[in-house]
């Protein structure tokens, strides 16, 4: 399995979790780790390179710090200028379906502040329902995120445990649910 990881993060050479992790990532065979800010210092997006990238990979990660409940603003351009409709469902976006996406969310809050009755008031996946139907509306098989919860205080094992993780979840074949049902069935 081809996965690539695009990386959304304005300032990645000082944040400590998403350098980690994509440095972590950088050393697993089958992994593309693409950081769309330093490939487009100027802002200006190749959007069919980006396209390209998306088609040679099975699966799509997009990895980033939660700002605001979301994704940095840069990658939001990214996703108009790259993810365009008439691309997507008129074209060669078609081959996006059946692709699998996971989300790695580093989050500054511990996991119980993202909960109902919460400081967040919200679960990150609540949250992150835009990005779910936009994968549902093209095809593509939205995977469970991975989420660093408390990434603003954790110290450094944590750090590097949950790059650990991270690689261990983005890397596991098993992680779509009626793949796993499918296996049991046919055993």
């Amino acid at each position: 399995m081809n996965i690539l990881v695009i990386v959304a993060h304005p300032r990645l050479g000082q944040s400590r979790v998403n350098r980690t992790w994509a440095e972590r990532l950088k050393q697993v065979d089958g992994v593309t780790v693409h950081d769309v800010y330093a490939a487009y210092p100027e802002g200006t997006i190749d959007a069919q390179r980006e396209r390209e990238l998306l088609l040679a990979h099975d699966r799509i990660v997009v990895q980033y710090p939660f700002y605001w409940y979301s994704a940095p603003a840069f990658f939001k351009l990214w996703m108009e200028d790259v993810l365009e409709a008439q691309w997507l469902m008129g074209g060669r976006g078609r081959g996006l379906a059946g692709k699998e996406l996971i989300l790695a969310i580093s989050a500054g809050s511990q996991k119980q502040a993202y909960q109902a009755g919460g400081f967040q008031q919200y679960t990150v996946s609540e949250l992150t329902k835009p990005m779910q139907a936009m994968a549902g509306l093209i095809g593509m098989t939205f995977l469970p995120s991975f989420v660093f919860y408390g990434a603003a205080h954790a110290d450094d094992e944590a750090v590097r445990q949950s790059a650990d993780a991270y690689a261990a979840h983005i890397l596991d074949p098993n992680l779509d649910p009626r793949r796993r049902l499918l296996q049991a069935i046919s055993e």
